[in-house]
């Protein structure tokens, strides 16, 4: 069975008739199935939402209810869980077969016949092609509406700048539920027509390579530990990367520099650093061809315009517009509008507009409003620097203590205190993102015991948290407090709350 095949079954377990556009849940492993999956999914003409192993059955329940799912595909690995999941939200379930995976694995040529199918492109051109789900301040998390159009947009432009051709073979390690796993690392090669590796890298011909931070952090410590002893070995290694691979990319957390010039000393690759968030792709990157300085995120990409605003203090949503940046068929034209002090940086909001941004939050029409601005620029949230002397961006910092970037995944520190407030010992606590070499941000919990509470024991808290929320969102580190210092207001004042644990 081939895509144009299982497109077919799904069409006809949906039993729809002609109705398109459906939501289909998929979660699948690391492999062919979620290729073959996917594809489907587009070619019968309906809405993929991939799912992670790494998420509780509560919260992959909420995500089959929020976004109104009428099929939830998955293989024998995850049959139990996801029938549990289809059970309590009444949504139809395909098992896959695992001969698919390895039909599809097979090193057999494609025949032209086996890529047939789908719809009409006028069909793609108007239509929602995936939601990702993302944390925000409040609530629980939102699912980010992505077009074919935005896709196609954000694939060609990371193809332009990148200068991936078909020749390249791209090992990923990255998660599929992700920007970063699906676009960046799975359809970029797939759309150019490279290799992606998914499994063991049995071929050792890899020309591309992405990682989160703390991927990069484990290799590092793995190799001091392995081969740090072994000069010829530290030796080859270096000659081998550096030869071998043209591209090692970091992305969706912050690079420490520590990192950055460990990596060059042990691979002899400048990491190349880029910038974006599930409603945007990817918007700025360093370019391919230039000397890349750590901490920098670059410039705009390819039919991309950012600029960077100060919020005026007039109790409407009104900006003060410092600069603008457009890249222009990869011309980059940087216009600064508002500087005070023509030789200081420009600091502010960094704000994205361009066919690369979401076009709203699903079944969520305020949420959505509430991100763009009255003309139209998506608010990232992120607090962003121009450097005069470089000409690139660089991230400083959220606007929102509440939003954790750990591990590359984006945490609502709310959402994770609603679920610690559940445990039975706990009477009060505050989630807060303390800088972390490894991590980006680590989270730290401080917690409040419920009074008479005798002992409280870490490993049985962790094993408690497994089953609700996701292992990222797990905090790294527990204090425990006798109260946590609260305004008039009851709020916490959480920069203060950071200041006074890293003094």
């Amino acid at each position: 069975m081939g895509a144009k095949e299982l497109s077919n079954e799904v069409s006809q377990t949906l039993s729809e008739g002609n109705v398109l556009n459906q939501k289909v849940l998929y979660l699948c492993g690391n492999d062919a199935n979620y290729t073959l999956t996917q594809w489907a999914i587009w070619m019968s003409g309906h809405i993929a939402v991939p799912l992670s192993p790494l998420h509780p059955q509560n919260l992959l329940e909420y995500y089959a209810n929020d976004s109104n799912a009428k099929l939830i595909v998955t293989t024998s690995e995850y049959a139990d869980l996801i029938q549990r999941v289809s059970k309590n939200c009444k949504t139809k379930l395909l098992v896959l077969d695992d001969k698919l995976r390895q039909n599809a694995s097979q090193m057999n040529p494609v025949k032209q016949s086996d890529m047939e199918g789908g719809l009409a492109p006028d069909f793609y051109n108007k239509s929602n092609a995936m939601i990702l789900y993302t944390s925000g301040t409040t609530g629980q998390p939102k699912g980010v509406v992505l077009s074919h159009k935005n896709l196609v947009s954000q694939i060609t432009c990371l193809i332009d700048a990148w200068k991936w051709s078909e020749k390249d073979t791209l090992l990923h390690t990255l998660p599929l539920h992700h920007v970063h796993g699906i676009v960046n690392a799975l359809l970029c090669p797939q759309y150019i027509g490279a290799k992606c590796i998914n499994t063991n890298p049995d071929d050792r011909r890899i020309s591309v390579y992405m990682a989160v931070p703390t991927i990069y952090s484990r290799l590092i410590t793995e190799h001091q530990k392995v081969f740090s002893s072994d000069s010829k070995m530290v030796e080859y290694i270096r000659t081998t990367l550096k030869n071998k691979l043209r591209l090692m990319v970091s992305g969706s957390a912050p690079l420490p520099a520590t990192v950055y010039e460990k990596w060059f000393e042990i691979s002899g690759h400048k990491l190349l650093e880029r910038y974006g968030m599930t409603e945007i792709g990817m918007c700025l990157s360093n370019e391919y061809d230039s000397d890349r300085t750590p901490g920098y995120i670059g410039v705009p990409l390819p039919g991309v315009s950012v600029r960077l605003v100060r919020k005026i203090d007039d109790g409407e949503d009104n900006y003060l517009n410092l600069l603008e940046s457009t890249n222009v068929k990869g011309v980059v034209n940087t216009n600064i509008t508002n500087n005070a002090d023509s030789e200081s940086n420009p600091v502010g909001e960094l704000q994205v507009k361009g066919d690369n941004v979401f076009r709203e939050y699903y079944n969520k029409p305020q949420a959505t409003e509430q991100e763009f601005t009255i003309d139209g620029w998506f608010k990232t949230g992120d607090i962003s620097e121009y450097s005069l002397k470089e000409k690139k961006f660089k991230i400083l910092g959220r606007q929102s203590v509440d939003i954790i970037k750990s591990g590359g995944y984006k945490i609502s520190a709310l959402s994770v205190e609603t679920q610690i407030l559940e445990h039975p010992a706990i009477a009060d606590c505050a989630v807060v993102g303390l800088k972390d070499d490894e991590w980006g941000q680590k989270i730290v919990a401080l917690v409040v015991l419920k009074p008479k509470t005798e002992t409280f024991n870490i490993e049985e808290f962790n094993n408690w948290a497994k089953s609700r929320m996701a292992g990222y969102c797990i905090p790294k580190e527990i204090k425990i407090i006798t109260s946590i210092p609260k305004n008039a207001m009851g709020k916490v004042n959480k920069k203060e709350l950071v200041q006074s644990l890293c003094a």
